[in-house]
């Protein structure tokens, strides 16, 4: 399991990831699955990666270093003129991999099931979020709902759904994104550190931010002590329901 989020605000992109798979109890491993792509002054593309990590793995090489064609080697992240055009890549690199993979997987009842986040700007182009589906099918953010979630997302979406709108800071974006983060990894031990995150600005076509946060990170620990003091300081604020001793609906005959 995984837990990864993107968040699209005007002011820019938050792309965030954990890096633990789980093949059982007892094979726990860390792998990255935060990738990035970028040519300062030309583009910055980021990809992060849900699902069974050999079939997000092949999807990565087929997108980093292009498929051979008959005309020498295919388009690649560092090719496609433009976001639409990388979303559409992806999914095609994702229909391939199934059809070398999925049957045999499929076979030994493994369910094919990839999932990823791709966001960035092309020069000349709008800075963009997309969701791309097993399927190879996507998705994109809107000014509505300016965020898209892959893998474990379910314990996270609640902090995003009431706080992120499209015209939220983007380290406040940032720092949201981390609380649903903690919050995913309090409630589902498959989501773990370390955390791998990235900010672009809107139009800088450059990363301006690239960090990896582990168990010794100051700030993150003390972000997940503050929210959680924070959390019972505000249920204790608001009153007790006022039902006790009330039995709606209640009574036999």
């Amino acid at each position: 399991m995984t837990y990864c989020v993107g968040i699209l605000v005007n002011d820019g992109l938050v792309m965030i990831a954990d890096t633990r798979t789980n093949a059982g109890l007892d094979n726990i491993s860390t792998f990255r699955k935060l990738h990035l792509f970028e040519v300062p002054g030309e583009r910055v593309i980021s990809v992060a990666t849900a699902g069974n990590l050999a079939a997000t793995q092949a999807v990565i090489q087929l997108v980093s270093e292009g498929a051979r064609e008959d005309d020498g080697d295919g388009e690649t992240l560092y090719t496609v003129p433009s976001m639409f055009a990388a979303a559409q890549l992806i999914g095609r690199a994702v229909q391939t991999v199934y059809q070398t993979d999925g049957p045999s997987m499929e076979a030994q009842n493994t369910r094919f099931d990839v999932m990823f986040l791709l966001g960035g700007q092309v020069r000349g182009g709008r800075l963009r979020l997309f969701q791309v589906y097993s399927a190879g099918n996507f998705i994109k953010s809107s000014s509505d709902t300016p965020y898209l979630q892959i893998g474990e997302h379910k314990y996270g979406k609640p902090i995003l759904d009431r706080a992120v709108g499209f015209d939220t800071e983007i380290y406040d974006a940032l720092k949201l994104g981390l609380i649903s983060m903690d919050s995913t990894m309090r409630s589902n031990l498959g989501v773990g550190m370390p955390i791998d995150m990235m900010v672009c600005r809107r139009d800088a076509l450059k990363t301006e931010m690239v960090h990896r946060i582990d168990h010794a990170d100051a700030y993150f620990e003390n972000l997940r002590e503050s929210w959680s003091n924070a959390l019972s300081e505000a249920h204790r604020a608001i009153p007790r329901p006022p039902y006790c001793g009330t039995n709606i609906g209640g009574g036999g005959n």
